[in-house]
């Protein structure tokens, strides 16, 4: 008699090979068999006409927070995400001391943009120390696993106080005291350290997240800590990645490159098309497979589907900063809606100007032609130029912010407009299928768990399924398996999660059943549930029949079971992993 039994599903394991028909046994946990069971389950599951698949594993989240209030961890639960990887850019919420709770929630609300205000009320604070903070987080159940990097930005904060965060140089003392955290952080369990060094990233007020021009001399000192410990990722988002121009494109890689073959840890660093270099992206990837020679260990992190926002009247829109529209901002959004169909007012919001433009704006093409209509069901990510709001308006005559307006404010639409900044600047998705195919590329960027009023990315695992697995019309898809591998044990391997990512027996049994026909997106949909009523986007699928987290299921049919199995994941000395 086993716990479980999946029967009869197309099990595609996570190593790449094809997938096969067989039953998939469950004890105590763990993967017992794989293949043909002709025992009975305490539990049965007919998977048949259905994927079994091993538990996603998101290696970029920003969770830090929310661990302490949601137990499942949305919108990523939904999506069958089993493991989450936290403190990611340098943000996070310990070392903490007391008196700079505010400030940490102010950078964390800037560089992420999760309302300060939910995260005041949400985060329990029973912490100062990094180790204090994984066991805290290790109190709380929750319906997936959640593992921790020790983030640059609280760490410098910690050490010294204002000038830390102010990014001044640290003393002897100042990187003495830092590396002995790092080491504290992670002999306790972090899986690595992290840092943000694009321009791009700051604080609610205005300041670089701490670290941002960190010298070498910090940042192999730090990362040098690793390499000593023998274990965790080094990870960053480098200058440029977040589309800001830069004199040495190729600066950030060639020191990553040496400290990485020098302590012999992995590096792995964002990595998107840019529109300033669309075709930088092809010589760091070069680079990366190159180092490998030197004993580096480089994986840029590439994204599923372009960065983007979300663009709506709950989040931002061209017309939130004109000077009529202001005088509404603080209606509820049908309010608002309702009101900027009166012709004089809409007449007025279309003549006026921005007040106070967001300065990151600057980095990215002002006008309508990435600008692209979401369906209400099914959103394309990968909409055709001649799709566009500027397109339109010029086979039309129209004035395309005209268009954009009229259709934020109808009855008859979804309201929400997708916008890509980064990786799509040729209208396609080829370049991130190249990107994705590289060996040395780890899958990520996801940020579930921040943005929330415009970016909604915690979906892209169901997305590297229907998109390219299955329904991508403008190009090439890319094989079931290598999808699979892709979000399973490939990011898995790069953190020393080695118990999980396979559907082999004596792994954790983290799985997915899914299927596959029926997998859908929904559109995004902008809601109330964060503590102190904070908004959010999120994102749903239908297709997913369950989700399984070390052997207990805990969705079935998009549905939570109230079932709790998540811990959180210490690392340990990292091992291989045999495919």
């Amino acid at each position: 008699m086993h716990d479980l039994i999946i029967r009869n599903g197309s099990v595609c394991d996570g190593s790449g090979i094809p997938a096969r028909v067989a039953d998939v046994a469950v004890d105590h946990g763990v993967i017992t068999k794989v293949g043909r069971v002709t025992g009975r389950g305490r539990t049965e599951i007919d998977a048949e006409g259905h994927l079994v698949t091993p538990g996603f594993v998101d290696i970029h989240t920003h969770f830090d927070g929310q661990v302490s209030w949601d137990p499942q961890l949305t919108p990523s639960c939904w999506h069958g995400v089993t493991s989450v990887v936290m403190g990611n850019c340098g943000v996070g919420f310990a070392p903490a001391r007391p008196d700079r709770h505010e400030w940490l929630i102010g950078l964390m609300e800037g560089v992420e943009d999760i309302p300060g205000a939910s995260l005041s009320e949400g985060i329990t604070w029973e912490w100062e120390t990094f180790p204090e903070y994984l066991d805290a987080v290790e109190r709380v159940p929750r319906v997936m696993d959640v593992a921790a990097q020790v983030p640059h930005g609280a760490l410098r904060a910690y050490v010294m106080g204002e000038r830390g965060a102010d990014n001044e140089p640290p003393t002897e003392d100042d990187l003495r005291r830092m590396c002995e955290l790092v080491r504290e952080g992670l002999d306790a369990g972090a899986i690595g350290f992290s840092t943000s060094r694009t321009l791009t990233h700051l604080a609610i007020t205005g300041a670089p997240v701490p670290g941002t021009f960190a010298a070498e001399d910090e940042l192999f000192a730090l990362g040098g800590v690793l390499g000593e410990v023998g274990t965790g990722v080094f990870q960053l988002v480098p200058l440029g990645a977040g589309g800001e121009k830069v004199d040495d494109p190729l600066g950030e890689i060639k020191w990553m490159r040496r400290l990485s073959a020098a302590v012999r840890r992995p590096i792995t660093f964002g990595l998107f098309q840019n529109d300033n270099d669309p075709d930088g992206w092809r010589e760091l990837l070069q680079i990366a497979e190159d180092a490998v020679a030197e004993g580096a260990d480089l994986h840029p992190q590439v994204a599923g589907r372009p960065f983007s926002v979300i663009i709506s009247l709950d989040s931002t829109h061209p017309f939130h900063k004109r000077p009529s529209y202001k005088k509404i901002a603080h209606l509820p959004a049908p309010e608002r809606r309702v009101a900027m169909r009166d012709p004089a007012l809409r007449e007025r919001i279309l003549a006026e100007r921005p007040e106070n433009a967001d300065p990151r704006s600057a980095l990215f093409p002002q006008g309508y032609e990435r600008h692209f209509p979401m369906e209400s069901t099914s959103p394309d990510y990968e909409p055709a130029a001649d799709q566009s709001f500027d397109a339109l308006a010029r086979r039309t005559g129209a004035n395309p912010e005209a268009l954009i307006y009229d259709f934020l404010t109808s009855e008859d639409t979804s309201g929400m407009i997708f916008r890509p900044l980064l990786g799509y600047a040729e209208y396609t998705l080829d370049p991130i299928r190249e990107m994705l195919l590289h060996p040395q590329a780890v899958l990520g960027l996801s940020d579930a768990g921040a943005h929330c009023r415009l970016i909604c990315d915690a979906s892209t695992p169901t997305s590297m399924l229907t998109h390219w697995a299955r329904d991508r019309a403008r190009g090439e898809r890319l094989p079931l398996e290598f999808v699979v591998k892709k979000q399973t044990s490939e990011p898995a391997r790069l953190y020393g999660l080695r118990d999980r990512g396979l559907l082999r027996p004596g792994y954790r049994a983290d799985i997915n059943v899914i299927d596959l026909d029926r997998l859908t997106l929904r559109s995004p949909e902008f809601v109330h549930d964060l503590p102190a009523g904070g908004g959010r986007l999120i994102q749903k699928a239908d297709g997913y029949a369950a989700t399984i987290v070390a052997g207990e299921i805990t969705f079935r049919d998009g549905e939570a079971t109230g079932a709790l199995p998540g811990k959180l994941v210490r690392g340990t000395r990292p091992g291989p992993v045999v495919l």
